[in-house]
């Protein structure tokens, strides 16, 4: 199935999306429940019954997570291709141990970064003009744990979202930790809706970005350099996962540091990420005067 966070009347609301009619139908939920976004309906032996369908052109949709309540958890160089366009960038302060990574690079992104489909990726010229885009698969737990096994993780899943990893490439080669780069305002676009894990085969399908309608990245999941159960075990080795956390898996080749020159964002610009089985995030940018 798939959920939808978003605004119905002023208010936040959660429902299940029907693709076929364009409609969402919106959970009997409290205000405070529908807060969090789908994180609502996580843990629950049974949906809460259904409202009358409304046509998606009627609501303003939100990211599945409006504002998790811990950073997203983030992965570097999860993709061969891109460790190694990476490596050769200048801008990857962990090239000098190896371009292809033997565990795991663990970074996060604040709660505040996220933004919804449709929002600008806003770009602070006073800050940053170094501002490239990476499409990603993201995992939403379900169930928590510490200690979790490979062979178990995937039970801990609730389902997946598409991420834009958002970052300004001069403050990741500035700083050692990449924090401060990945997690600028409007830095973590999220959406359109969430899936549930039953209805996605990780297999087959395919995360591609296109800026301005220009194909930049398209790589299958299946490619990843560390899976989502070594993921979840690699987190969760000290670290208790919550359900409502968010794993972003890491990004193909074919970011903007990838080509000679750079091809950073620029006002104007429109960002769509694509994964199959999910849908499509879009978002424009937009440059402070």
């Amino acid at each position: 199935m798939k959920f939808a966070t978003f605004r119905l009347g002023g208010l936040r609301r959660v429902g299940v999306l029907d693709p076929v009619s364009e409609t969402v139908s919106p959970f009997d939920l409290t205000a405070a429940e529908a807060e969090v976004g789908v994180v609502a309906l996580i843990g629950r032996d049974t949906l809460p019954p259904r409202l009358d369908p409304v046509p998606l052109r009627d609501v303003t949709l939100e990211a599945p997570v409006p504002r998790p309540a811990r950073n997203v958890f983030c992965v570097g160089k999860n993709y061969h291709a891109h460790a190694l366009e990476f490596a050769g960038s200048g801008f990857d302060s962990s090239a000098a141990h190896s371009d292809i990574p033997k565990a795991p690079i663990i970074f996060s992104k604040v709660p505040e970064s996220v933004t919804g489909p449709g929002a600008a990726i806003v770009i602070d010229p006073a800050v940053s003009r170094a501002i490239d885009y990476e499409a990603e698969l993201a995992v939403i737990i379900g169930k928590g744990g510490r200690g979790i096994a490979r062979g178990d993780a995937m039970q801990h899943v609730w389902g997946y979202t598409i991420i834009n990893d958002v970052t300004a490439r001069d403050l990741q080669s500035r700083y050692s930790q990449w924090l401060i780069a990945k997690s600028q305002d409007s830095f973590c676009p999220m959406g359109p809706w969430a899936v549930s894990a039953d209805e996605i085969d990780l297999k087959t399908i395919w995360v591609r970005c296109l800026v301005n309608g220009e194909l930049r990245q398209n790589a299958c999941v299946a490619d990843l350099i560390f899976d989502i159960p070594t993921l979840i075990e690699t987190l969760s080795a000290g670290v208790t996962l919550q359900p409502g956390d968010i794993i972003a898996t890491g990004t193909p080749a074919g970011v903007g540091i990838g080509f000679s020159p750079a091809r950073y964002l620029a006002g104007g610009d429109l960002v769509r990420v694509e994964i199959d089985g999910i849908g499509a995030l879009e978002n424009t940018v937009t440059v402070l005067a």
